[in-house]
């Protein structure tokens, strides 16, 4: 949240690559004839039966009826961050023998290979295709070859590419086994709406396929993934199979596992459809001072704009009235703790926003973490506060090279701040209310971007806030990410979408009542939050920030997002009655624009 205009700082990552890059010399044969024992190895080459054989990184493929080269279906795969959209299938051939590999692919920079040859392993691409392009190639298996693998895959930050009629020519090999029945079904520690599940590989598998109360959830060639979408307080049963080229195993025996109540993140008092906004309590700027008293009841959690700290590293914060040279209509301090408690007599909650724009906040030492609890709870007890709001931004959480895995954190800014907040919820107990507005950055582009990298050099902050809401999403009341001052993000279809209008509230709030592979990972998967768990955040005015949306397109996204309806050309995973509603940078700026965005947001929940 800024203080004045938009700022200009966020800078999105961006993908490139050069064609110097590209496999120089590739070798591109010309396919000999076909010998007579010679069959046509592929499984579901054409895809006519979706994805059936294939596997693609990331969740980046899917079988699409257009544009097909023959057939009704045909590939299309998306590259995001540093997922190339590979798809790949492993076939059984014979040692010492030719194969000829072939596809039609379009797209730009398309490239099709085998793997595991025993020789030299080949790949052929393309550039720039514009239509249909028959990519084709040759490799001899060695002497001790019976699988390889075939593949294609496009290149980082580039858009979708097709594949269709993928044929892999040559003499069969013995035929595959079925695999082994998998062992060692363990699950680990289950949150209120995901179970993470493990086990031992099994003999002649090549994937392996989940399966929750007997049905399939989730297709994985590691040995673990996390089932998510769960209900809170609820048993589930699960079993694994595995799955090769011969077809699937029988299941394994199941495990059960019970997810969790859900702590003490629940509605906190809060009504179905709630309203948030910031009040510029600290600070003046052209919105003009808005006293607490003088707030409309259509706010349902009003957050106190800002507690900062004493220097970045501290942990000490503090807060105090707007001063009377800056803001010559504010309230006295018991003037303001009496407007407080008549909000809360009516139902409202008032929090401590910590952070905004100007107020970095880094955790980096246990020190600065035990005086963040201290502080802030000294806020809390002197203004009679309902609980506390998370808004670092800018450079207050970054992870450390080599912290790759959002389930646990080892940087110290993350470990601590999660720390500092699980005290202060289990000295408030139930009612304390926990609310956190990162920005997109922070969350939504973890699902290309994740830190440094597994190779370094992308922005340490890239998804930097989805292990603090991971750790504390069973304390956790309400995130309501800043859909605004925003660069493009990919959403859940792997397509980029901008702030202003309808689609990119949609996406960006689809993510998180879906979750997401984490970086392309399908082993890291960020859980679902819950619905009534998320908010989206807008600004109130064209003053307010970059990203405005009229209300016209804020109703379009709440009809998408809770009854499936005016969603364009984005189809959400699921629909959300109980999402919780709407924040705003802020109750001044609403003030200074007529009351328009709290006026639209009673209209539509009937407030």
């Amino acid at each position: 949240m800024e203080r004045t205009g938009p700022p200009a700082r966020y800078s999105g990552l961006l993908a490139a690559f050069s064609a110097t890059l590209l496999a120089a010399g590739t070798l591109v044969a010309s396919a000999p004839a076909a010998g007579a024992a010679d069959a046509d190895l592929a499984r579901n080459g054409g895809f006519e039966a979706g994805l059936d054989g294939w596997s693609c990184t990331g969740g980046s493929g899917a079988a699409v009826s257009t544009p097909v080269h023959g057939g009704t279906s045909a590939l299309r795969a998306t590259p995001a961050g540093s997922d190339n959209a590979k798809c790949s299938q492993t076939v059984t051939v014979k040692p010492d023998s030719t194969y000829t590999l072939s596809a039609w692919v379009q797209g730009s920079y398309v490239y099709l290979g085998a793997a595991g040859t025993g020789t030299t392993d080949v790949s052929t691409w393309t550039q720039s295709a514009g239509a249909w392009k028959q990519l084709t190639t040759t490799f001899r298996t060695g002497p001790a070859t019976t699988s390889v693998s075939v593949y294609t895959h496009g290149w980082f930050g580039t858009p979708a590419y097709y594949a269709d009629d993928l044929t892999l020519v040559g003499p069969g090999g013995d035929p595959v086994t079925l695999p082994s029945v998998p062992a060692g079904l363990k699950a680990g520690v289950p949150t209120s709406s995901s179970v993470p599940l493990s086990w031992t590989a099994a003999t002649g598998a090549t994937g392996y396929n989940v399966y929750r109360g007997g049905t399939k959830v989730a297709s994985v060639t590691g040995t673990s993934t996390t089932v998510t979408g769960l209900t809170a307080s609820t048993a589930y049963s699960f079993q694994v199979a595995a799955t090769n080229a011969a077809g699937e195993s029988a299941k394994s025996a199941a495990v059960t596992a019970t997810t969790t109540a859900g702590g003490g993140g629940g509605d906190a008092g809060l009504p179905a459809h709630a309203l948030v906004g910031y009040l510029h309590s600290s600070f003046a700027n052209g919105s003009g001072y808005t006293r607490m008293a003088d707030v409309p009841a259509s706010w349902d959690v009003i957050n106190l704009a800002f507690g900062e700290p004493t220097s970045v590293t501290s942990g000490d914060i503090r807060f105090s009235l707007c001063p009377v040279a800056e803001c010559p209509n504010v309230e006295s301090e018991a003037e303001f703790k009496a407007a407080i408690k008549a909000k809360q007599a009516a139902g409202k909650k008032v929090l401590i926003s910590i952070g905004g724009q100007n107020g970095q906040v880094q955790l980096s030492t246990t020190a600065a973490r035990d005086a963040f609890v201290s502080s802030v709870s000294k806020i809390i007890d002197t203004y009679g506060l309902d609980g506390l709001d998370i808004d670092f931004e800018g450079h207050s959480l970054s992870l450390n090279t080599g912290d790759t895995d959002f389930r646990s954190p080892t940087s110290p800014v993350i470990v601590n701040l999660i720390s500092a907040v699980k005290s202060l919820k289990a000295k408030y107990g139930s009612d304390f209310v926990l609310t956190m507005a990162p920005e997109t950055f922070f969350v939504q582009l973890g699902y290309q971007y994740y830190g440094s990298g597994p190779w370094g050099g992308q922005d340490p902050r890239a998804g930097a806030y989805l292990p603090v809401i991971h750790a504390l999403r069973d304390d956790l009341t309400l995130l309501h990410v800043q859909d605004y001052n925003s660069g493009s993000i990919m959403g859940l279809d792997n397509q980029y979408h901008s702030m202003g209008g309808a689609d990119f509230h949609i996406a960006m709030t689809d993510m998180l009542l879906t979750g997401f592979p984490v970086a392309g990972d399908p082993t890291k998967v960020f859980p679902a939050l819950r619905p009534e768990q998320v908010a989206f955040g807008l600004p109130a005015s064209t003053q307010a920030g970059n990203g405005h949306t009229s209300p016209a397109e804020v109703t379009k996204a709440l009809n998408c997002l809770t009854k499936k309806t005016d969603c364009g050309s984005y189809q959400t995973h699921g629909t959300w009655s109980g999402l919780r509603g709407l924040m705003t940078w802020s109750i001044n700026w609403d003030r200074f624009n007529n009351w328009e965005f709290s006026k639209n947001f009673d209209a539509y929940f009937g407030g």
